[in-house]
């Protein structure tokens, strides 16, 4: 493989910035320094002054395959994710058939091993009755156990109480939660259909699945992890009232439950609903502006450890469907995610250090990952070039299979220019490069 020294960078790593030289042989970080000089044979890319990041970990992603290949597959969203700066994934069980089986989860690891771009891993799901295959999962190789606490797409729904005691009682590592109490939700959803029937207007989605659905059930499950001592992982966070369940007073190393906010419910609000309709209907609902103000500030005082994507896509067809039961909730992200938080570094809401400690550092201590999600030496080399450049969303230059994006129309700041996954160039210049596959990430556990 190319060995690079990449040269002149703006290297932004561990509450740093600082200009500085990369070396990367055989897929490795093998050197960082200023003007630095390498013997052996290697290509020297010369970044100008550029930003030099650690790749992005996303911990929450919906790539639908198998079953669900005519929405996105493992390759094609992987390819998106490297052109957005994403180096490495974690991705939901509810795929078709459901991931409830050490074999069936094996499966996506095997399609991942031939396709992805980047670097790859799987949650094991959980059902009202598959505790015991669950407790088959090698945390060593395998991110987490997800529970589906609310029922979302490919509905997954654990609600049965003796269940959920058995689950956080003797799960042994990471489980993830999707929270939304169902019971609250369903009778919201019964009320505005006696009014409106099917054409509930999209306006409505944060009234139906609540912050109070969302706080009854977070809390459950915080409740749950204190009780029993489970290292407990509440993604997608979307209301001002579930933060009071989240501690800032330990380093993240020592936190036994963590939290997680999505790039959709810091962008945007309930206002937007008006111009946006379905093509921001995700679940949790995106909620008011008061909301997204205290989850930012979450973010900022370390109550909330990482900001994901929660990429979820869904054909063009679908999300013009009309009623509102028959419009799925979800949309594609990573793609533009870490543009999109470098966007609010330019609008002083947060700096550059902060991105990187939220979509890198943060998910790779969380997780346990080995040798990644910083720029050290001996580190795989999963590192990507940002340079200030405008960059705008159309429909022509994305990459999801679904076409479409909720940032069509926005012009970014910042754009990735070159990836880096395990050493080789994947994506460069708006092109990705053909022939490279990303590794199944191991954990230190």
């Amino acid at each position: 493989m190319t060995n690079y020294l990449l040269k002149n960078a703006l290297i932004v790593n561990e509450g740093l910035t600082k200009q500085g030289d990369v070396y990367i042989k055989n897929g490795l970080i093998e050197k960082i320094g200023e003007n630095l000089s390498i013997d052996e044979n290697h290509e020297v890319i010369d970044l100008n002054g550029a930003y030099l990041l650690p790749g992005c970990i996303d911990d929450q992603v919906h790539f639908r395959e198998p079953g669900l290949t005519h929405k996105a597959t493992i390759e094609t969203e992987s390819r998106a994710a490297v052109a957005g700066g994403i180096t490495s994934y974690m991705e939901m069980p509810n795929t078709v058939p459901n991931a409830l089986t050490q074999e069936l989860l094996e499966d996506k690891y095997q399609i991942a091993s031939k396709t992805s771009i980047a670097n790859y891993s799987f949650f094991m799901g959980a059902s009202n009755d598959n505790i015991e295959e669950a407790l088959k999962t090698n945390p060593k190789n395998v991110c987490g156990l997800k529970i589906f606490m609310g029922s979302s797409t490919g509905n997954m729904l654990v609600d049965n109480e003796t269940t959920l005691t058995n689950l956080f009682s003797r799960i042994p590592f990471l489980i993830a939660t999707h929270c939304e109490d169902e019971a609250t939700v369903r009778a919201n959803k019964e009320h505005y259909q006696a009014i409106y029937g099917e054409e509930i207007p999209i306006e409505l989605h944060p009234i139906i699945r609540s912050a109070e659905a969302c706080y009854l059930s977070s809390s459950l499950a915080v409740g749950l992890a204190k009780k029993y001592g489970t290292r407990l992982h509440v993604l997608h966070i979307s209301t001002a009232k579930e933060l009071d369940l989240f501690d800032n007073t330990l380093p993240l190393e020592q936190k036994k439950i963590t939290a997680e906010a999505c790039v959709h419910h810091l962008w945007f609000s309930d206002e937007d609903y008006t111009t946006k309709g379905n093509f921001i209907k995700w679940n949790p609902a995106i909620k008011t502006a008061e909301d997204r103000a205290a989850i930012w500030k979450a973010v900022l005082d370390n109550r909330i450890d990482v900001i994901a994507t929660d990429h979820a896509p869904h054909t063009i067809e679908e999300k013009q469907l009309k009623s509102y039961f028959k419009a799925p909730s979800g949309g594609p992200l990573v793609q533009h995610a870490l543009v999109a938080m470098l966007e609010k570094v330019n609008q002083g809401v947060l700096s550059i250090e902060k991105v990187v400690e939220k979509m890198a550092h943060a998910p790779a201590q969380l997780f346990q990952i080995n040798k990644r999600g910083f720029i050290r030496e001996g580190y795989h080399a999963d590192i990507v070039v940002v340079e200030n450049k405008k960059n705008t969303v159309h429909s022509s230059n994305l990459l999801y299979k679904c076409g479409w994006s909720p940032f069509e129309g926005v012009e970014f700041s910042h754009a990735v220019t070159k990836t880096f996954v395990n050493g080789n160039l994947v994506w460069n210049n708006n092109q990705i490069v053909e022939g490279n596959i990303g590794q199944r990430m191991i954990f230190d556990r």
